[in-house]
């Protein structure tokens, strides 16, 4: 995939109001494959649904969503299961970790989809995080900044088109945020990715080519 489209875009529960200023709701927009974006947002302004929207687990919008050309109304659940696996990847702002599980066995799941990675990288990835030692700790007892780094770990043991971050970086330190970015930016660049990354506040330190603002 190298665009996604959205072509006047609107959650439906702000159809009716006249006083939404955007740079995205309502408005004509390409997200390329290769750049990176920031969507800047206020609480209830729509970000949590914009990426509800992209990664195809809401549909409550006016408007239209393009793959390139395809119409992500159109497509089938093992259309949108196929994304998620080979096309778009997510770090969700709740992150959806399984909390029984360890942290190794979290990522784990995903990669024996894919198969992309090397269970030697993926533990490469945890030293170069800081978190090399909690291989074997249930999620459960991690603190939610060392979470959210299983959840970006996670994220990149698949092949991608478009990466989506939900404030990725709300519970790190600027430190370990900018080793997540590096980190990540290592793997986006080898695959040519885009970098889609929403914000309310607290960012990760990277060369935006576009900053979006809802």
């Amino acid at each position: 995939m190298q665009n996604i489209t959205l072509h006047q875009l609107l959650p439906n529960v702000f159809r009716g109001r006249t006083d939404i200023q955007s740079d995205l709701w309502q408005k004509d927009l390409v997200l390329e494959r290769g750049r990176l974006y920031l969507v800047e947002a206020q609480s209830g302004k729509g970000k949590s649904s914009f990426c509800s929207f992209l990664t195809g687990y809401r549909n409550d919008y006016a408007g239209q969503i393009l793959f390139d050309t395809t119409d992500t109304r159109q497509l089938s659940v093992a259309q949108w299961s196929r994304l998620r696996t080979c096309s778009i990847s997510t770090v969700f702002q709740e992150l959806r970790l399984f909390p029984e599980l360890t942290a190794l066995e979290n990522v784990l799941i995903k990669n024996q989809l894919t198969r992309y990675k090397s269970v030697s990288q993926i533990r490469q990835w945890f030293d170069a995080l800081g978190i090399g030692d909690k291989l074997n700790a249930p999620v459960a007892q991690m603190s939610y900044g060392q979470q959210q780094r299983v959840a970006m770990i996670r994220a990149l043991v698949q092949p991608m088109d478009f990466l989506l971050l939900d404030e990725p970086v709300s519970h790190l330190d600027d430190e370990n945020a900018s080793i997540m970015a590096e980190t990540m930016m290592q793997e986006v660049r080898s695959q040519g990715a885009a970098v889609v990354v929403t914000s309310i506040g607290k960012h990760m330190l990277l060369p935006y080519n576009q900053t979006i603002r809802l």
